[in-house]
């Protein structure tokens, strides 16, 4: 892989693509209709980011979660719609405990309303795209200080041990952040170090799934030329 392929593959790594407030219907919807707008809008970005679908599973984990407003009946308001999206967002990196505290303080702000919500979704699309940009940049200058080749084995491994660190210290940042603006009480905090941990084992059993199957496919595809 040369620096070339490796830029490739950054630019397609953050191309996400996202719901626009102002995309989403004035009408109440279904839980069905809320999933093929959200799923319609991920398939447009990378083909690595079509999999992280909003089910209805989802959905009522949610809800279950106090996560979102009271729901009134089977459809689910504007207001309820960005709320999801703002817990989508949030679970890659946050417990849904931790998700929780963030949103509920939100919620019980003297001045919450449909409204304040719809602009702090809006700030953060905006501030989205610089990510992407200090995302790439993160990976291009970590090579260029280290002077690392993507096309060299140690080098290679260098970088992801670097940007894996960095990936770790931004996380820890976050729950440092949250636990200074919204703090947990003790029983809350065991509870979701709990469910950190298990997500963490989760995600480990799920990449080396992926591992292995990717491997299999490989070795069938050599097999294949080789015949």
């Amino acid at each position: 892989m040369n620096a070339q392929r490796m830029e490739a593959l950054i630019a397609e790594a953050v191309r996400d693509a996202d719901l626009y407030p102002s995309e989403i219907p004035a009408i109440d919807l279904y839980l069905d209709q809320i999933t093929s707008l959200v799923g319609d809008r991920h398939r447009e970005g990378a083909e690595h980011f079509a999999d992280r679908e909003l089910t209805r599973t989802m959905i009522n984990n949610y809800s279950k979660d106090g996560l979102l407003s009271p729901i009134k009946g089977k459809k689910y308001t504007k207001e309820h719609i960005l709320q999801m999206l703002l817990v989508y967002e949030m679970k890659n990196t946050l417990s849904i405990g931790e998700i929780k505290r963030i949103l509920h303080s939100i919620y019980a702000l003297p001045d919450y309303s449909p409204a304040l919500l719809e602009r702090i979704y809006l700030r953060y699309l905006g501030a989205k795209g610089e990510d992407r940009a200090l995302a790439a940049d993160a990976v291009r200058r970590l090579s260029e200080k280290e002077s690392l080749s993507p096309e060299n084995d140690e080098d290679f491994l260098t970088l992801i041990l670097g940007l894996s660190t960095l990936s770790s210290y931004l996380k820890t940042v976050v729950q440092v952040l949250l636990d200074e603006r919204y703090p947990a009480p003790d029983e809350d905090r065991e509870k979701e170090d709990a469910k950190r941990a298990k997500a963490e084992q989760k995600a480990e059993q799920k990449a080396e799934k992926r591992a292995a199957k990717e491997k299999k496919k490989s070795a069938a595809e050599g097999g294949a030329e080789e015949s």
